[in-house]
């Protein structure tokens, strides 16, 4: 699989991609399940922000629900008590280990100690393991990367207004080649961060690659003179 970032990442426009290039949406439910938490359903829709008709996934939580802060040895518990793949749950677990260790870094703290926020809520936990699924369906050995756009301006945190990419997001990008062109909004979330972190082999232009499916996961946000969509091309290396 190769990621196009153009317009940055999170774990829902991966999601989408991923089943826009052929995942079994029905089948990626079914694995999900397997999380037996409840609460959530998981929308498939079309958001027009171009010609390339993008899939849009939303993971929409029941009115009684609330997001949770969890540590990561809940998170952790949550993985290894459901009903998984292996592999998809190994992959989970990283992802949210990598996440706890940034986010620790961040405001010092061990990766124990950190109160997942937004990132431990049931959506992003399902985001991840609806895109560690999807990865399982599509049969992915190899993942490649572009140079990502984490677009500019600044965000709010309870400490003040950060540049972006915001703290964890940057923490989570040492080692990798980002950017920031001409939208100045807030493109990676620490989510789509430590998912590409977590299972990319390489960064750069697209290799020698005969391409097999192409899909598209929407976006939330308008980007100016940009469809906000992420592009996943799932086909053969040629050596």
């Amino acid at each position: 699989a190769f990621f196009d970032c153009l317009v940055g990442i999170s774990g829902d426009m991966k999601l989408g991609a991923l089943i826009g290039a052929g995942a079994d949406a029905k089948r990626l439910r079914e694995i999900v399940t397997g999380l037996g938490m409840g609460g959530f359903s998981i929308e498939l829709g079309r958001r027009m922000t171009g010609p390339d008709d993008p899939t849009d996934v939303r993971v929409v939580l029941e009115d009684h629900h609330r997001p949770h802060h969890r540590r990561l040895k809940d998170i952790r518990k949550i993985l290894r008590d459901a009903d998984l793949p292996e592999r998809v749950r190994q992959t989970a677990e990283a992802i949210f280990t990598r996440l706890a260790e940034a986010e620790g870094r961040v405001h010092g703290h061990s990766p124990e100690e950190v109160h997942f926020h937004e990132v431990g809520a049931l959506d992003a936990i399902v985001d991840i393991v609806g895109s560690m699924a999807a990865f399982e369906l599509l049969g992915i050995e190899q993942f490649f990367c572009s140079s990502i756009n984490v677009g500019g301006g600044t965000v709010d945190f309870s400490h003040g207004h950060y540049p972006v990419p915001g703290p964890a997001t940057a923490d989570l990008l040492r080692g990798v080649p980002i950017y920031s062109g001409a939208v100045q909004k807030e493109l990676v979330t620490p989510t789509g961060a430590a998912i590409l972190t977590t299972v990319v082999d390489s960064y750069g232009p697209l290799p020698p690659f005969v391409v097999d499916r192409i899909g598209y996961g929407a976006g939330t946000r308008d980007v100016p003179r940009h469809p906000n969509v992420l592009r996943a091309m799932l086909g053969t290396v040629v050596e």
